[in-house]
């Protein structure tokens, strides 16, 4: 076994190895870029080593500087994680020919199927079903739209490098086939070095279904069942769950014995994830081979109770696999969110910068431990006060739990997803929230068009309706009631002007342009129960007990007898009296206080915002790489106006009215701040 091993790579997955090795008793080098010298993985690793400036093409994809330091340390062995080198055919022969343990398949098996157009053909050779399409690089987007109208639209046009949905498009006729191809090759070219890309028909109503497999030095293949992994955003997963809740035994069956079929006519060794498209009668098509771990490997973990990261590690170290595929286990049901830096009310852009508060659900799984089933899991790589840059991608954690069936597995995550605080940038959790509640996840009908369908004109705060939006109501004045009790007991005070708590409240409930909605509430303590009190909220009894302190922003407690989990916040940028109460998904902006002073409140007048109509302003912080207009030029509603990058995707910004170009405010290369001005349109 390995003394010591080195991971090329950073966030979460590094972390996630990390622990894995610190169980093995194994000694860990972590390497690092300039914007990570504070990072969670060089915090938690044994050794780290600087190996370049922040962009991830002059650090964590340099194989030179990763082989450097592993030679430097003395590590006998390299995990790739996932992303940057992890599928990198030429890094893994290097690490061969240094003499270093490549933790991961050897360099043939990732030529073989880590490249999409070459494991498509070996697929067809070894007779497994695969979708129509053309498996050879394409050179010209004139020849990719002459392929598409031969195949048949819809088709998908892809970067035979691809991963994590970069340099993949769906096009439905010429014209996007066209632009498709191009954006295809522009992203494939920046993100892996590699712009070769191919086009296959596009299977409507597809369902994402994949197989683990693990394979040892000894010829043994096993597959690990299946994850289901249909609910995606732009082609990258945002919910995977273990087992499918669509497939049947058999097809289980038959997509496992493919998939180790295929596994074995390469020789693959470690961890691999087949991929399929599943039709609604249960056909099945190879889609792609990700020869690495791949970002949902905990809720197979769960199932299964297996440490997938340990496997790679005793397969690299030429260990025999220890258990056969009879003695796979599928226990219970697992689920994974992944929360991404993104603002969901914002069409999803990335949201980066310094995390104020964060502070996960508590845990209660731990790999191997007797409480590995019906726990809650969560893997990351920032840590409170951390900071969310600019250069890589957006993930911030993966949120797991495992309970005994998919019901109670749903009610988990949306408890933990209650309890999961991040203050400073924007997240997904919303958006997570709403998706676990919707009617067609919770009974498993969907697929992989789930979230364009329903969500085709973005999300917006009203695609997460409240089951009972009164319960926050009382919540609120019920965190109100207390702050008031706490501040009456205060010593002190000048006779006469004592705070006094009252039991009469209004919830004035906060919205856009003044359209505030006013509640009168009632709050009755109960005696001789602290923490414990009765509201009143339009002729509704909530009988409220929570423990939680006063300046906690999560808090949990029972609501009618049954348990809650919430946030409450006090104080916004815009109002320091208001109390924020965030619930299942829903947000509200609250000031809760007397009957009178909500009179005085409605006399307040409304202060419009500046009009900033005649400004293109930066959506998200970013670098801007491109300005396509300049000054007195004339500009149609739809059309290209600036092109900024953040967190390895590019976002177009398109004038939303036809005008003339009166300024050109910042230039290419310009570092941009939230909601800053880029160009400015004549009135």
């Amino acid at each position: 076994m390995f003394k010591k091993i080195l991971i090329a790579n950073r966030g979460e997955i590094a972390c996630r190895v990390i622990a894995t090795a610190k169980k093995m008793g194994i000694a860990t080098v972590a390497v690092y870029s300039e914007a990570d010298k504070e990072a969670r993985h060089v915090q938690l690793a044994d050794e780290a080593v600087l190996i370049g400036p922040a962009p991830s093409r002059e650090s964590y994809l340099v194989a030179e500087k990763i082989i450097e330091a592993a030679k430097k340390t003395g590590a006998q062995a390299i995990h790739p994680g996932y992303g940057f080198l992890s599928e990198n055919e030429a890094f893994a022969k290097r690490c061969e020919e240094e003499g270093i343990a490549f933790i991961g398949p050897k360099a043939h098996s990732i030529a073989a199927m880590g490249d999409k157009i070459a494991s498509k053909k070996l697929a067809l050779e070894a007779k497994v079903n695969t979708i129509p399409g053309w498996n050879d690089a394409i050179e010209t987007a004139e020849r990719a739209v002459e392929i598409a109208k031969d195949i048949g639209y819809p088709v998908m046009i892809k970067a035979s490098a691809g991963g994590g949905g970069k340099g993949l498009r769906v096009a439905f006729n010429d014209k996007e086939a066209f632009e498709g191809f191009t954006a295809c090759q522009n992203e494939a070219r920046n993100s892996f070095g590699d712009d070769r890309v191919f086009i296959e028909k596009y299977v409507l109503e597809p369902r994402h279904i994949e197989i683990q497999v693990i394979g040892d030095s000894q010829g043994d293949v096993i597959y690990l069942n299946e994850r289901e992994c249909s609910i995606q955003r732009r082609h990258q997963k945002v919910i995977e769950e273990a087992p499918s809740p669509f497939i049947s035994e058999a097809t289980r069956k038959a997509m496992g014995e493919q998939a180790v079929a295929l596994a074995k006519a390469v020789k693959y060794q470690s961890a691999g994830t087949v991929e399929f498209v599943v039709g609604k009668d249960q056909d099945f098509y190879f889609l792609e081979m990700n020869t690495r771990l791949q970002v949902e490997h905990p809720v197979t973990e769960c199932i299964t109770g297996l440490d997938l990261v340990e496997l790679m590690i005793r397969v690299a170290a030429g260990e025999k696999l220890p258990i056969t595929q009879k003695d796979v286990q599928r226990n219970g049901w697992a689920m994974e969110c992944r929360i991404n830096a993104e603002d969901p009310f914002r069409n999803f852009l990335p949201s980066m910068g310094r995390l104020v508060r964060f502070a996960p659900p508590e845990q209660t799984m731990f790999q191997g431990n007797t409480e590995a089933l019906y726990g809650v899991r969560v893997d990351t790589g920032v840590v409170d006060g951390g900071e969310i840059p600019m250069h890589y991608d957006s993930m911030i954690a993966k949120l797991i739990v495992h309970g005994k069936d998919r019901t109670e597995a749903i009610a988990k995550m949306r408890e933990a997803l209650n309890a999961f605080v991040i203050r400073g940038v924007s997240s997904n959790i919303p958006f997570q929230a709403a998706l676990l509640a919707h009617p067609n996840f919770v009974s498993g009908a969907f697929n992989t068009g789930f979230i364009a369908e329903h969500y085709a004109h973005g999300f917006k705060a009203e695609d997460v309706p409240h089951g009972d939006p009164d319960f926050l109501l009382a919540l609120a004045a019920f965190v109100r009631r207390k702050s008031r009790e706490r501040a009456a007991g205060l010593t002190g005070q000048l006779p006469g002007y004592g705070v006094k708590v009252g039991h009469d409240f209004t919830v004035i409930t906060l919205g856009n342009g003044a359209k505030n909605r006013y509640t009168p509430v009632h709050v009755d303590e109960v005696l001789g129960q602290i923490g414990s009190a009765v509201v009143t909220v339009a002729g509704k009894r909530y009988a409220i007990t929570s423990p939680s302190r006063l300046n906690d922003i999560c808090i949990s407690g029972e609501c009618n007898g049954s348990s809650f989990t919430a946030q409450i916040e006090r104080g916004t940028a815009r109002n320091p009296l208001a109390l924020v109460v965030q619930h299942n998904g829903t947000l509200v902006e609250t000031m809760v206080v007397s009957p009178r002073m909500a009179e005085l409140h409605q006399l307040m007048p409304f202060k419009a915002p500046a009009d900033m109509s005649k400004y293109v302003l930066s959506p998200m912080p970013g670098l801007l790489v491109e300005v396509a207009v300049q000054v007195g030029q004339k500009v149609q509603a739809g059309e290209r106006v600036a092109v900024i990058e953040a967190m390895k995707m590019e976002n177009v910004l398109f004038a939303t009215a036809d005008g003339v170009v009166a300024k050109v405010l910042a230039g290419k290369g310009a570092s941009l701040t939230v909601d800053q001005p880029i160009v400015e349109f004549e009135k």
